[in-house]
Order: C-alpha cells, then sequence, then structure tokens
C-alpha cells in the first residue's frame, strides 16, 4: 500500500512566522515516515510552497492544495498538519479551506478555531460555564480610549495584548494608568482589536489534552512555567528565560482540579487535535488555590522544548505515537 502524505502547514501571516517553521520541523522529526510521506507547506501572503527534500521549493496550487514533487509528479497530501500559530491557521481561515475541498486536519474546526483565536470572545463564552478568567476589556481600532477609566475597571497593574494572537508579541505589562494608551498602540500593531486584562499574581501553568476514540481525552501532566523576565514574555518562551517544571509543583487535589478542568473545557469547546490551556493559580482568602484560565492555544508550540513535547514525555509517551493518534482520528485508513 502506498504511503499517505502528509503536509506540515507552517508559516502564516503574523509575527509567529518563523517560529512555526521550529515547530514544523519538530513535528517533522517526530512523524512516522514508514507510515507516511512528509511535506513541509509554508503558507504567507508572499504565495504558497512546498519543501522538497532535495531543498528546493514548490509552489502549491490553492484550488486544490496539490503540488509536484522533486521528479514533477503531482503531490496532494490526504492530511493538514496546520501547525500555524496565529493568522490563518489558528483563527479558522484555513480550516474553512481544507473543509471546501475535502482534506482532513489535525485541528478543530472554523467555529472553534475562530473562537478560541478571540481571547474577549473566547472569556465571555467560558464563563458562562463557570471557568474563572480575569476581569477585561476590550477595545477596538478607531475607538475612542479612557485610560482611567480602563484602570478603573481592571486595575493596575493590567496587561494589555492584542484580543488575536501569541507569542506575547505586542504585550505590554502596565504599572501606571499612562502606560495604557500606548500599550494600546502597541498592541493595534498586531492585531485591530486589543484586550486589557487584570493582572492575577500566581503561579503559572499549561496543560495538554487530546482526544481519540480508542482511549478518549487523555490530558497530559501540568507544566509550570516561571519566567525569569517580568512575564512570560517573547524571550521566555524562546530564548530560554524561563524555567519549566513538569509535572508542575502544584497540591495532588489542585492537579486533579486543574486536570479535570482542562478536560472540560476540550469537551464543552467540541475541540480537536492537541491543544494547550494556560491557566494562573491565585489563592482566595481562605488560602486555597484558584484556577484562573488565561488562553487556550489550538496549535501549541511544537519545538523540541516546547511545553507539549514535555508534557508527552512525562507521560511516558512518545511523540510519534500521540502524533499518528491524532492523524489517525480523520484521515481514513483505505485511502
Amino acid at each position: 500500500m502506498m504511503k499517505k502524505v502528509i503536509a506540515i502547514v507552517a508559516g502564516g501571516d503574523s509575527s509567529e512566522h518563523d517560529v512555526s517553521l521550529r515547530s514544523a520541523a519538530g513535528i517533522d522529526s517526530w512523524m512516522d515516515k514508514e507510515k507516511y510521506d512528509v511535506y513541509i507547506v509554508e503558507v504567507s501572503h508572499e504565495g504558497w510552497v512546498a519543501h522538497l527534500p532535495n531543498g528546493k521549493r514548490s509552489a502549491v496550487y490553492r484550488h486544490n492544495f496539490s503540488f509536484k514533487d522533486e521528479w514533477g509528479r503531482d503531490i496532494r497530501p490526504d492530511y493538514a498538519y496546520i501547525t500555524i500559530h496565529g493568522t490563518p491557521g489558528e483563527d479558522g481561515t484555513l480550516q474553512g479551506y481544507f473543509d471546501l475541498i475535502g482534506i482532513p486536519y489535525s485541528t478543530s474546526g472554523v467555529l472553534v478555531e475562530s473562537m478560541t483565536f478571540n481571547k474577549f470572545a473566547l472569556n465571555q463564552f467560558l464563563k458562562g460555564f463557570g471557568v474563572k478568567v480575569a476581569e477585561d476589556v476590550l477595545v477596538r481600532k478607531g475607538q475612542a480610549v479612557d485610560a482611567q477609566q480602563i484602570a478603573d475597571k481592571v486595575g493596575i497593574p493590567c496587561f494589555v495584548k492584542p484580543n488575536a494572537g501569541g507569542s506575547s508579541f505586542g504585550v505590554t505589562h502596565c504599572k501606571r494608568v499612562e502606560d495604557i494608551v500606548p500599550a494600546i498602540e502597541k498592541a493595534m500593531e498586531e492585531s485591530p482589536e486589543v484586550l486589557i486584562e487584570n493582572e492575577l499574581k500566581g503561579v503559572e501553568i499549561s496543560n495538554g489534552v487530546y482526544k481519540t476514540q480508542a482511549n478518549g481525552v487523555r490530558v497530559l501532566p501540568i507544566t509550570e512555567v516561571v519566567p525569569k523576565t517580568d512575564f512570560f514574555d517573547y524571550d521566555a518562551k524562546y530564548n530560554g528565560l524561563v524555567e519549566e517544571i513538569t509535572p508542575a509543583r502544584l497540591s495532588e487535589d489542585t492537579t486533579q482540579r486543574v486536570q479535570a478542568l482542562t478536560g472540560a473545557i476540550y469537551e464543552i469547546l467540541g475541540a480537536s487535535g492537541i491543544i494547550r490551556i494556560d491557566y494562573i493559580i491565585t489563592k482566595n482568602e481562605a488560602g486555597d488555590d484558584v484556577i484562573n484560565m488565561l488562553e487556550i492555544n489550538t496549535t501549541p508550540g511544537m519545538t523540541l522544548t516546547s511545553f507539549i513535547p514535555q508534557q508527552v514525555r512525562a507521560a511516558g509517551l512518545e511523540m510519534k505515537d500521540v502524533l499518528n493518534e491524532v492523524i489517525a482520528e480523520k484521515l481514513p485508513a483505505d485511502i
């Protein structure tokens, strides 16, 4: 039987383009090459190209997502593993495209992707299910801004961030009211909508999860994040300025509560593939742990040192096996 063709779709049009390519290299290194022929397809506004084994690039025909291989043969992938961090791979755009042309993919569908990419919309949705999130305010491009009014609602210090985006591009930790407007302008460079949230002080953690028909929802061990910077910014995430502890140093009770919440959110959303949910653990007046959701990453980082590979190893699993399970969920065996 011929091998199935997997396209690892990476790149995108956001500031996370290069980070996405690093994730694609990680995924490629874990792919089961005995089962699949694997190509990295780089997507951007400048064009879509497939990376060929000989180092050359082959233009992708967007009407059916096909390209020529190094011998000039037509290749049309059977499955797309999307690892774009940001638009158009994490906001529902590519998911709609693949739905239209009939190619299965690794992530959730259009609705879940677009909602989880919009932090404000996600917060309002999950509040209805009792999920605790930070107090927040949304500002849209062209809207008048009253910094004092914002500060009165969310408090100071606060975080100003793009409403759609990731990897901490455009995020500012505001410690004074007068910092808010410049921070909003900075965040507007990444997104036409900006979210301002009150600062929650506590232990930041991250928890991966995926689901298969054979095993149901599998919640991975939790990672504790201890940044050496002011907050978990780009340098902390990608330049080593952070201590990452897996499994996290939480009580057994809090660990179980976080993992139960992670699994519940996955089911509430009707998510697919591997997602990662970030939280911060604060204390209430009685000194008990309070779980606050920060954001959901539906195409989480997959470099060799990213959280998901760490958590998979801590669970005693192999990335190759996990990827095989995820792909098998939507890729028919009889192609």
